[in-house]
C-alpha cells in the first residue's frame, strides 16, 4: 500500500517523471499534470494527500485562448486553497526570490523548494509536511482567551455573544504555537521555522506579520491596541 498520493503539477515532462520516480522510490503514488487546468483537477481528485506545484506553471491552451481561469501556478494555488483549504501544498520554484516565496506562503502554501534540489531534500520536505498535516488533524486543546472559547481542533473561535468565527488553518497553527509559548517573547524567525516549517529572512517575514494581524482581528476587542498577542519591541 502506498504511503500517500501526491499530485505533481509541473510543465516539464522530464522533471515530472523524475519527481514521480523519486516519490515512488519512497513508497508514494503520484498523479501528474502539466498545466494549470489539469493541475487543479489532479490536485482536487479523490485520494490526493499532497500537491507539488510549480509556481511557473503555464495556463492551459484553452485558458489562454479564452482568458478564463487561473493563469499561473499562484492562480492554481489560490483555486486549490479555495476548494480544499487543508490540502498540503509544496510550491516549487526555479527562482526563489523572497517576493515569490511570500506570495505562495500568503496564499497558504505549506512549504517551498527551490530548483535544483536533490531527492533527499524533496522527500524530507514531503515527509515533514505530511507529518505536520497528520498532527493538525488530531484533536487539540480547547481554551479560553479574551472571553472567547477557542477550539483548535475545529479551528473555531466563539465570541462572548455566541458568534462562531472560523480560524484559518495557518492562523490556527500559529495560535497553537503561541499558546504553547505563553509568557515568553517569540521571534518572527522562530515562528516562521516552527509553524511554517522553513527558514526565513527579510521579505518572507511578512507572512508571519500578516498571519498575526489576522489572528488579532479574530481575538482582540481592538486589534489596533492588542492585549492578547502583544509585540515586544526588538524581540518578537
Amino acid at each position: 500500500m502506498a504511503r500517500g498520493r501526491v499530485a505533481i503539477i509541473e510543465d516539464d515532462a522530464s522533471i515530472r517523471a523524475g519527481l514521480a520516480a523519486a516519490l515512488r522510490s519512497a513508497g508514494y503514488a503520484s498523479v501528474e499534470a502539466g498545466d494549470v487546468a489539469s493541475g487543479i483537477r489532479a490536485a482536487l481528485a479523490d485520494g490526493v494527500d499532497l500537491v507539488l506545484l510549480d509556481l511557473m506553471l503555464p495556463a492551459s491552451a484553452a485558458a489562454v485562448a479564452t482568458a478564463d481561469g487561473p493563469a499561473d501556478g499562484l492562480g492554481a494555488l489560490r483555486e486549490i486553497r479555495r476548494t480544499r483549504p487543508t490540502l498540503p501544498v509544496i510550491c516549487v520554484t526555479a527562482r526563489g526570490e523572497p517576493e515569490e516565496r511570500v506570495a505562495g506562503l500568503d496564499l497558504g502554501a505549506d512549504d517551498y523548494i527551490v530548483k535544483p534540489f536533490g531527492v533527499a531534500e524533496l522527500l524530507a520536505r514531503v515527509n515533514a509536511v505530511l507529518r505536520r498535516s497528520a498532527e493538525r488533524s488530531a484533536p487539540t486543546e480547547r481554551f479560553r482567551v479574551a472571553g472567547r472559547s477557542i477550539d483548535l481542533g475545529l479551528r473555531e473561535a466563539r465570541t462572548p455573544s455566541g458568534a462562531i468565527n472560523a480560524i484559518p488553518q495557518r492562523e490556527s497553527e500559529l495560535l497553537a504555537y503561541l499558546a504553547s509559548a505563553a509568557g515568553r517573547a517569540v521571534s518572527r524567525e522562530e515562528l516562521f521555522q516552527r509553524v511554517w516549517g522553513v527558514e526565513g529572512r527579510g521579505g518572507s517575514m511578512r507572512a508571519v506579520d500578516m498571519a498575526v494581524a489576522r489572528l488579532r482581528e479574530l481575538l482582540e476587542d481592538d486589534a489596533s491596541a492588542p492585549e492578547v498577542i502583544r509585540t515586544v519591541r526588538g524581540k518578537g
